[in-house]
């Protein structure tokens, strides 16, 4: 697999800064949308095979798969929206961070 991120890196060559406890977050949302892609390719393959037989007992099987195949894309939808929130509010606390020290350094340039 290749390397998503580590501890602070620049997000997507935006200077976006990650903290340790973010990258981790994204690594293992990731790695947990990979295994569902992973387990979707299977679904899918064992469909068009049941397809592709036209036994009955196959077609019939299809539709618990393609149940499965849709609960597994709520899931990645569901891991995508968790890491745009998550993504979301660790850019409005750096964002709030960053402001404060800049209002401590002009407090500090008046006071001197």
């Amino acid at each position: 697999m290749t390397r998503l991120m580590e501890e602070g890196d620049a997000y997507g060559g935006m200077g976006i800064q990650l903290d340790g406890k973010m990258s981790q977050t994204f690594q293992k949302s990731f790695v947990q949308v990979q295994n569902i892609f992973d387990q979707n390719k299977l679904l899918i393959n064992e469909i068009n095979q049941n397809l592709d037989s036209k036994i009955p007992d196959n077609l019939n099987r299809n539709v618990g798969l393609i149940r499965e195949l849709n609960n597994n894309i709520r899931k990645v939808v569901d891991l995508y929206s968790d890491l745009s929130s998550n993504f979301t509010k660790s850019m409005d606390v750096n964002n709030s961070s960053e402001g404060d020290s800049r209002l401590d350094s002009k407090k500090r340039s008046r006071l001197s």
